[in-house]
């Protein structure tokens, strides 16, 4: 018989009983029973919280976690499942964190070699410059002064 009330779970997860509610309403969590119109849970929906807590902490979207407990065909195993979602998202980081190194080169340079006086002179230098760190060329170019 299911023995905890939300508030329980929420306090062994250390979540809000919003967030509880939230992921019944996205069917994370199944519908639990209840009892005199109160939510009662079992057990297993600590295992299931532990599971969600852990991917969020690895960076997983809720829909991503959606896809680790239903976007796979039934009796497909728990490493089978976190394996494949391991890979995609971190093919996604090694993405991300060749952005932030560009990113941090350009600000890096951004900072030390402006001198401009105003940000149309600036835009102007970039213009001449050509846009080519973005990979996207200027549309046309100024005549020279």
């Amino acid at each position: 018989m299911p023995a905890l009330s939300i508030s329980d779970v929420a306090h062994q997860m250390r979540l809000r009983p919003s967030a509880i509610r939230y992921y019944e309403r996205l069917g994370i969590l199944p519908p639990p029973e209840r009892v005199s119109g109160r939510r009662r849970y079992d057990r297993t929906v600590l295992y299931r919280l532990a599971v969600i807590q852990q991917a969020r902490e690895a960076g997983f979207a809720l829909d991503e976690i959606r896809a680790l407990f239903f976007g796979f065909q039934q009796g497909t195993r728990a490493d089978a499942r976190w394996r494949k979602l391991a890979d995609r998202k971190l093919t996604e980081l090694n993405t991300l964190a060749a952005q932030i190194r560009t990113m941090r080169l350009l600000l890096r340079s951004m900072k030390s070699n402006c001198h401009c006086k105003t940000l149309e002179a600036c835009g102007e230098a970039i213009f001449r410059r050509g846009i080519s760190r973005t990979g996207r060329p200027p549309l046309h170019r100024l005549p020279a002064r």
